[in-house]
Formats: structure tokens, C-alpha cells, sequence
């Protein structure tokens, strides 16, 4: 059996893309996937990090209108624990393989909110030294109940529902990896890419884990793929929606995605990646939840003054 996967080659740009490709590599288990996954060398390592050309920063422009994405991406990347803690109640984190995999990509995510942090910081964007706390502490009362009522739901439905945490994944993990690429493009500016370039090798490799698992997770049963394929068709809305205020998630998404190339650039690299997994055929919701957002927010009115 040959499964498709992710890989990333450098563009004419120097801009890592995501494709899926049909080649000899075969995943016939959760473990074989983990055994690939550890198996990956890290893109952020300490050598890269203590080389990286902080004074740099400020001689290149930085269009304010970024500041806030780059605030609501550095928060998303710190909630990761917050995430991992509440899978960890559910069968999917007491999974021996899923559970492994999230010990590295909680480090790995965590790693990526401070290097974006220190960025703004460079930059000239102030930022409270406990920034990590005031974010975790900021999560709405509202988003731990919802997160409760989810868990208990998951506990209900057993290991059947591990297919859905891991499609989930593998949508958040391919946005925020085109978020990163989007946001290179948009921003042009030199330190910007070159410390967002590792962060989306890692997160690419993330998004094999999740696919993987997710399609052999789906391919187990029928009920598996229902189970999944309606929660993300009812339910599913960008990473950061009830844990990060409203405005700032929709002003990030609008700023990045919509306008008519966006929305391209989503259905192609994230939607129409999500639709080969089993049950997920015609699945648009991706897509047509981003072009929502982007018709309906007025990004000129965001009170950047206020960040």
C-alpha cells in the first residue's frame, strides 16, 4: 500500500511549498508514521536560532498591519500546551504513539512563539516579559467549559473520534503552514523569511503525522469517517477562534487570505489537501469559512493602535 504524503521543496523564491506525492514510503501503522517523525531532524535548532541576525531587523521596512497577526500566530504557537493538556484527557492523547508525537510538537510549537515574540520585540513592538502567562490566563472562562464538554464527548465516543482530533490537526497544522507562507510574501521583509522558512519545515512535518494517522484512523471504520467528516463540516473554524479575541482572529485571516488570491491559495493548499483523506471527498468547509471571514471583515477599521 503507498500512501501519499507531504514533502517541501524550495521554489524559485526560496519559499517552502506543501505537495503530496505518490511514492515508495509506506505507512501501514500509527508507528511506522512515528517512526518516520522521529526520524526528522529539527529545522530550528540551537545553532540556527543563535545565528540568526537580530540587528538586522530594523533595517528593513515592516508594514504595521502585521504586528497583529504576528501577535495572534506567537499566542496560537504558545497555546499548543494548553492544547496538548486537554487532548491528554481524551483516548486519542492517551495514545502511545499520538501522545509521543505531541511531547515534540508541543516543544517544537512553543519554540516557534518565542522566536516570532523576540522578532516583534527586534522590531520594536514591546512585549510584556510574561507575555506567555497573560496569554494562557487570557483564555475566555467560556472556551475551558466548551473544552470540557468536548472531552466528555470524546471520552463518549472512545477511539472512534481519534480520526477527528487527527483531521483537525492535520487542517490547523496546513494553515498555519500557508499562514507562514502567505505571510513571507505579504511582508517581504529578510529576517521575517528567514526565520519563518524553519518554522514551516516544522510544520510540515507535523502535517505528515497528523494526514497520516488521520487517513489511517479514517480508513478503519465507516462510522470513524461520519463521525469526522460532520464535525468538521458543523463545527470546524479557524485555530485560535475562542481562545484569542474574535476581531484579532478575523482581522489575521482577512489580512492574509481575503482577497480572490487568497482564497486560491487556501482551496488549493489546504482544502483540496484535506478532501484525499477517506470520507472527506467534497469537503469545502475550509475554504468557504476563510471567504466568510474575509467578506465580512473590515480590516481598515482593527484598532491597531490598541496593539
Amino acid at each position: 500500500m503507498h500512501l501519499k504524503y507531504i514533502f517541501y521543496r524550495i521554489d524559485k523564491q526560496g519559499l517552502y511549498l506543501l505537495y503530496f506525492s505518490q511514492i515508495d514510503m509506506t505507512f501501514e501503522t500509527n508507528q511506522d508514521v512515528l517512526n518516520w517523525f522521529e526520524k526528522q531532524p529539527r529545522a530550528l535548532t540551537d545553532e540556527f536560532i543563535s545565528e540568526i541576525p537580530w540587528h538586522e531587523v530594523k533595517k528593513y521596512p515592516f508594514d504595521k498591519r502585521f504586528v497583529p497577526v504576528l501577535l495572534y500566530m506567537r499566542d496560537i504557537e504558545i497555546l499548543t500546551d494548553m492544547y496538548h493538556q486537554e487532548l491528554l484527557r481524551t483516548p486519542t492523547g492517551k495514545d502511545k504513539v499520538i501522545s509521543k508525537f505531541m511531547e515534540r510538537w508541543g516543544v517544537e510549537e512553543i519554540t516557534h512563539g518565542e522566536i516570532i515574540n523576540r522578532f516583534l520585540n527586534e522590531a520594536g513592538i514591546e512585549t510584556p516579559e510574561n507575555w506567555k502567562e497573560e496569554t494562557m490566563n487570557s483564555v475566555s472562562k467560556h472556551y475551558h467549559r466548551y473544552a470540557r464538554c468536548l472531552t466528555t464527548l470524546t471520552n463518549f465516543i472512545g477511539r472512534r473520534f481519534t480520526a477527528t482530533h487527527m483531521a483537525y490537526g492535520t487542517i490547523n497544522e496546513l494553515s498555519a503552514a500557508q499562514s507562514y507562507r502567505r505571510l513571507i510574501e505579504l511582508a517581504n521583509h529578510p529576517v521575517l523569511t528567514h526565520i519563518l522558512k524553519p518554522i514551516i519545515r516544522e510544520e510540515s512535518v507535523h502535517t505528515t503525522f497528523y494526514l497520516n494517522v488521520a487517513r489511517l484512523e479514517l480508513k478503519k471504520s465507516e462510522f470513524a469517517q461520519k463521525i469526522a467528516r460532520y464535525v468538521i463540516k458543523a463545527f470546524w473554524m479557524p485555530v485560535g477562534s475562542g481562545t484569542r479575541p474574535q476581531d484579532l482572529t478575523d482581522y489575521t485571516i482577512a489580512t492574509l487570505f481575503g482577497d480572490e488570491e487568497g482564497i486560491k491559495w487556501i482551496d488549493k493548499l489546504v482544502t483540496q489537501k484535506v478532501q484525499v483523506l477517506p470520507g472527506f471527498d467534497g469537503v469545502t468547509k475550509v475554504t468557504d469559512k476563510i471567504a466568510e471571514i474575509g467578506r465580512q471583515t473590515d480590516i481598515d477599521n482593527f484598532a491597531l493602535a490598541e496593539i
